[in-house]
């Protein structure tokens, strides 16, 4: 493996100490949420509700006394219902795929992309980045936080961006190898494809300047890390992000440790809550992450349930505490290279084609370092079975079109679909096997 860069010199509060970061926290966990409480219908009627005011909140565990924002709070009030800034303060619009047709939509202030390049600056250093490294840049731009989230973060660093983004694995292999980047950025299960056309096309990694991967938008397991690691000769760490919070870098694994995301917990401010009760766990137990902004202005979150199960652990690089890894959801969400997709959202566009029953499965597989997604759908009864290929390329396409991600559709005949007395078992998993 290369040599590692170290970090160099830190912003103060990544060192400061816990009573220091404490306070810190404590007053801006205040002013966001008078903030929200002011300038949001929304969490206005939700604190009252609940019975709740800005001024109740008098040290940091008051928090839990306040509700919780979920991913249903920001559909019931799309598109913009959830801003805190008047439309003409929203400098940028990013979105996630959603439901019923409707993508979950955050907003952005200037100050909050100015945030935002700051916390993704700060991530690159904490893996060994700096100035005058050149970055590449393979997450998806567009509506999708990853992909700009990362560019911005790289300039604010001081960083060459190579604007990549997703797809053409033989440009992209061609581009490392003729712009012999230092860094790059992307879903862990696109770079294992990477390092197979690498070898496909003779490209020996010893021979790259390329010394980091940051890896993130998808769960990955230790020995992914080592099996990427051992083939491209880089060091592999873990950055964690969702749009709703912010994007990435919410938090990101530090190079001179390896042990866990670090939270910048002067802008996020993390809890462990039971995903069944919503009571707060204490430090060390697995349960449901939930985040509070501490900084937005646009789009403030107040305990926005993540629905990600893992661990608060203490700070070892850093002052501030690191994430365990996330050992699994609270809900039926499955993410699929790198984009969040639920059954619901597959059972809506299913419904839309009139020759198909609403029985179905779901199931998800790895075509070698990639995830794929199978659905598998029946005819109702009497319809014609010639007509299973054309139903089948019409779903695909919609789900394609409206969901984000390639599907392999199967269409059988009338009937064939497994039955539940029970729940229906929806998603059947075969990545883990």
């Amino acid at each position: 493996m290369k040599p590692a860069a170290h970090p160099g010199p830190l912003h103060a509060i990544e060192t400061a100490s816990i009573d220091e970061l404490r306070a810190l926290q404590l007053a801006r966990l205040k002013a966001s949420l008078n903030h929200a409480y002011t300038n949001s219908p929304v969490y206005r009627a939700s604190f009252d509700a609940h019975g709740v005011r800005p001024e109740d909140l008098h040290s940091l565990d008051d928090l839990a006394r306040f509700p919780f924002t979920t991913k249903a709070d920001l559909r019931a009030n799309y598109p913009f219902g959830m801003f805190a800034v008047p439309m003409e303060q929203v400098v940028r619009i990013h979105a996630s795929s959603g439901t019923t047709g409707k993508p979950t939509v955050v907003g952005y202030s200037a100050r909050d992309i100015d945030t935002w390049a700051e916390v993704v600056a700060r991530s690159i250093k904490a893996a060994g980045g700096h100035a005058g490294d050149k970055v590449h840049v393979s997450y998806g731009y567009g509506l999708f936080t990853g992909g700009l989230g990362a560019h911005y973060g790289a300039e604010r660093l001081g960083c060459a961006v190579i604007p990549m983004s997703g797809g053409q694995t033989e440009k992209q292999v061609q581009l490392i190898r003729d712009f012999d980047p230092d860094i790059i950025m992307v879903t862990p299960s696109y770079m294992l494809n990477l390092a197979d056309e690498m070898e496909r096309q003779g490209v020996d990694p010893a021979r790259l300047r390329l010394r980091a991967g940051i890896f993130g938008a998808e769960p990955w397991t230790e020995a992914m890390r080592a099996e990427i690691e051992g083939r491209l000769q880089i060091d592999a760490v873990d950055i964690y992000g969702l749009s709703e919070v912010m994007g990435p870098g919410v938090a990101q694994e530090c190079i001179e440790t390896k042990d866990g995301p670090t939270i910048w917990e002067d802008h996020f401010y993390p809890e462990i809550v039971d995903p069944e009760t919503g009571a707060v766990l204490p430090d060390g137990s697995e349960g449901e992450l939930v985040f509070t902004s501490l900084t937005k202005e646009a789009m403030p979150v107040i305990r926005y349930r993540t629905r990600d199960l893992t661990r608060l652990l203490p700070g070892s690089a850093r002052t501030m505490r690191r994430m365990g890894k996330i050992t699994g959801r609270s809900d039926d969400m499955m993410i699929i290279r790198g984009v969040n997709v639920f059954p619901s959202q597959i059972e809506e566009q299913l419904l839309t084609v009139p020759q198909l029953s609403p029985h179905y499965f779901i199931e998800l597989r790895k075509e070698g370092h990639l995830d794929e997604i199978e659905v598998n759908a029946e005819l109702k009864p009497g319809e014609d079975a010639s007509q299973r290929e054309a139903c089948a390329a019409i779903l695909a396409h919609r789900i394609k079109s409206y969901i984000g991600v390639s599907a392999h559709v199967h269409v059988h005949r009338p009937g064939t679909i497994p039955r539940s007395e029970g729940k229906a078992k929806r998603v059947i998993d075969k990545r883990k096997g």
